[in-house]
């Protein structure tokens, strides 16, 4: 559906049921409300409420991890590999820290 179509259906439900129910409707279809208890409340059908539904905005489904099920997947940071002393006697380069 196109923006023009999106903004006419928008337009054609505030004037019949106005911005205030509109308002009331997309914040009902975000927080999951049943579509029964939307078509009921606007006296019209479930099938209805799911057009707005799909005109009005988009599902997003996330899928979020429970914090004490993270919590296992902690990683430590590895510790710093010691610094290896030079052999005596071995002729090579050496590194000197100050």
């Amino acid at each position: 559906m196109g923006r023009s179509s999106r903004e006419r259906v928008a337009r054609n439900f505030i004037t019949r049921y106005g911005a205030e129910e509109l308002t009331w409707l997309l914040d009902a279809l975000a927080n999951g409300e049943s579509g029964q208890n939307i078509a009921e409340r606007f006296d019209v059908s479930r099938e209805r409420v799911r057009q707005w539904k799909n005109t009005f905005g988009q599902v997003v489904t996330l899928y979020q991890v429970h914090p004490e099920v993270q919590g296992l997947l902690a990683v430590e940071p590895e510790p710093e590999p010691e610094p290896v002393s030079p052999r005596r006697g071995s002729g090579g380069v050496f590194l000197v820290e100050d």
